[in-house]
């Protein structure tokens, strides 16, 4: 069982906000992600096909747009940001993107935050 943290849930809830308000960039990668989630949790018995069907019609109305960046224009930046931060591929598509377009991430992920704070960007719950 998940715990609450309360702090997360309401970085999440401006997450929210920001996409249902301005959209966001995801690279493609994201949507893989969001599906592998999806798998994963149904697995462990997290969540239903209908409330993850549901979840998936709630995704679908954001405004989410797929960077339009070809991955292998970025492939040696990826493996450069990948190499200088000690992050997977996978994590650092989402610094090369947040660097290339200066948008803010948001990530509960400690490791990739602090890595974007170290390359000059923004990370969603930093103070202005």
């Amino acid at each position: 069982m998940r715990r609450v943290n309360p702090e997360e849930d309401r970085l999440a809830d401006e997450a929210l906000q920001r996409i249902q308000k301005d959209g966001v960039v995801v690279p493609a990668l994201w949507f893989l992600e969001v599906a592998n989630g999806i798998l994963v949790s149904q697995r462990r018995g997290g969540v239903s096909i209908a409330t993850s069907a549901s979840f998936i019609g709630l995704v679908e109305a954001l405004p989410i747009d797929q960077d339009k960046v070809q991955p292998w224009s970025v492939f040696a930046t990826v493996l450069f940001l990948g190499r200088s931060f000690e992050l997977t591929s996978y994590d650092a598509v989402y610094l090369e993107l947040v660097l290339r377009i200066g948008g803010t991430l948001a990530t509960f992920d400690g490791q990739l935050a602090e890595a974007v704070r170290k390359a000059g960007g923004r990370v969603l719950g930093d103070p202005a």
